[in-house]
C-alpha cells in the first residue's frame, strides 16, 4: 500500500488534494477528525487534557474545544503541551487505521496531518506533500468554513508554522494559488499520478 502524507497550514486546500486521493480509490485518514473522535471516545485523553489545562468540559460533558483553543493559541508553551498530548493519542490511532486499510487490500492511503513532520507520522509515508496558499486566502477560507471572526482566523493562521517549515520537510509542494478549485484539483491529480507512477 502506498501511503502519502499531506500537510500544510489550515485553509490551504488540503481537502481538495485529499478528494483526489479518494477519486483514485485511496483511503483518507484525517488526523483532525481522528483527534476529535478520540476527544469523544477516549477517557484517558480527556483526563490528560484536564490534568494539563484544568476544567475543560462543557455542560454536556464534552471537551470545550473553543475554550481549549483560546487557552493555547496565545501561548507557545501551552500549545506545545497540547500538541504533545494530542499527537501521542492521534499517532497511535492513525497507525491502527493504516493497518486496517492495509489488511483490507487498499492500494493507496493518505494521512492528512498538520503535525505530519513533527509527530512521527512522516516516517510511515512513502511520499509527503506540502499544500500551501497565501495567508489572506487561508483566512477567508477558515472564516467561511468555520463561521469564525476575522481576528480569530488570523490568530489561528499566525499560531501555525510558516510555509518554509512545510515545504522544507516534504518531498513535494502543491501551491494553491489557482483561481478555481477545479484548477487546483487538476494540479493535485497530476502530482498524485506522478507519485504513484514513481
Amino acid at each position: 500500500m502506498t501511503i502519502i502524507g499531506i500537510t500544510g497550514p489550515t485553509g490551504a486546500g488540503k481537502t481538495t488534494a485529499l478528494n483526489e486521493v479518494k477519486a483514485l480509490g485511496g483511503a483518507v485518514i484525517d488526523c483532525d477528525a481522528v483527534y476529535h473522535q478520540l476527544l469523544k471516545s477516549d477517557k484517558a485523553l480527556r483526563d490528560k487534557l484536564e490534568e494539563a489545562f484544568g476544567p475543560l468540559r462543557s455542560e454536556d460533558g464534552a471537551i470545550d474545544r473553543k475554550k481549549l483553543g483560546s487557552m493555547v493559541f496565545g501561548s507557545p508553551e501551552k500549545l506545545q503541551r497540547l500538541n504533545a498530548i494530542a499527537q501521542t493519542a492521534t499517532v497511535e490511532k492513525t497507525k491502527q487505521l493504516l493497518e486496517e486499510h492495509r489488511r483490507a487490500g487498499r492500494p493507496l492511503a493518505a494521512v492528512d496531518a498538520i503535525a505530519l513532520l513533527e509527530s512521527g507520522l512522516k516516517e510511515l509515508c512513502g511520499a509527503t506533500i506540502a499544500v500551501i496558499a497565501p495567508p489572506e486566502i487561508r483566512v477567508r477560507r477558515i472564516m467561511t468554513r468555520e463561521g469564525i471572526s476575522q481576528d480569530y482566523a488570523w490568530s489561528r493562521v499566525r499560531a501555525q508554522k510558516g510555509d518554509d517549515y512545510f515545504t522544507g520537510g516534504c518531498d513535494y509542494t502543491l501551491v494553491n494559488n489557482c483561481p478555481t478549485q477545479e484548477e487546483f484539483s487538476a494540479r493535485a491529480r497530476e502530482l498524485l499520478h506522478k507519485i504513484l507512477e514513481g
